[in-house]
């Protein structure tokens, strides 16, 4: 009789928790999707494009300086 009695106790105390946990679930999955976040994976992405930006900007300085010593060599 007594572990029927606890166990319809925990029975009742389980479902609030169950709710709370739900409730909260939502409530942060709802902050989340409002916060302006990037994954992990576009950020390398990110990062890889701009290091292949950076490495074609350094390569077309060169050849502007290039062209601007052969520019001076003729004059």
């Amino acid at each position: 009789m007594i572990e029927t009695l606890l166990h319809a106790i925990l029975q009742q105390v389980e479902q609030p928790k169950k709710d709370l946990e739900h409730n909260l679930r939502a409530l942060l999955n709802e902050a989340v999707s409002k916060m302006d976040l990037v994954s992990k994976d576009e950020i390398e992405r990110q990062r890889t494009a701009l290091n292949s930006a950076n490495a074609r900007l350094n390569e077309l300085l060169k050849q502007i300086e290039a062209l601007e010593q052969q520019l001076k060599n003729k004059k």
